[in-house]
């Protein structure tokens, strides 16, 4: 019975699968977006998400306990100053995982995995979202002023004839 193995393996060591997740860990922040198969992305953001949470905190040991899973000096410093600037006040799910299809030589599940707040197309659709049709603080200054002007013009031409 296989009680408490939760997180797949991937047809892996255990060396393997450490060495395989680092490295696209690295790979993932220094390039914010990889393409690779579903499942190796589905292992990925269980890996990544919890070192982007403790970025959060700069402080000596959370960079030690982050390079201890990365062991790259560069990515450290990369998602400690820049990733971290952007997911300051994001509660989690700093990635997204969009298929893309099936490889051409196995038919295996493809996608890309990538971190939400540095995909500038998905901003760009996010922000024409939270626009609506009926409060707009334009239109309605627009009437407010044509609406105070019109009985001015109207009593200046009373007061003319």
């Amino acid at each position: 019975m296989r009680h408490n193995k939760k997180f797949n393996h991937l047809s892996r060591t255990a060396s393997h699968r450490s060495a395989m997740l680092s490295n696209m860990a690295v790979s993932l922040i220094m390039h914010k977006r990889i393409t690779t198969t579903l499942a190796k992305a589905k292992a990925l953001k269980k890996y990544v998400e919890p070192l982007v949470t403790k970025c959060k905190q700069d402080t000596t040991n959370s960079r030690r306990v982050v390079f201890s899973y990365l062991q790259d000096k560069y990515a450290v410093t990369e998602l400690f100053t820049t990733v971290a600037a952007k997911v300051g006040d994001r509660p989690g799910g700093y990635t997204r995982i969009i298929k893309t299809g099936f490889r051409a030589s196995d038919n295996a599940p493809m996608c890309f995995i990538e971190l939400v707040d540095f995909d500038e197309n998905m901003a760009k659709t996010a922000k024409k979202a939270k626009r609506t049709r009926r409060s707009s603080k334009k239109a309605s200054d627009a009437a407010t002023t044509s609406e105070t002007e019109v009985p001015v013009v109207e009593s200046t031409t009373e007061n003319a004839e």
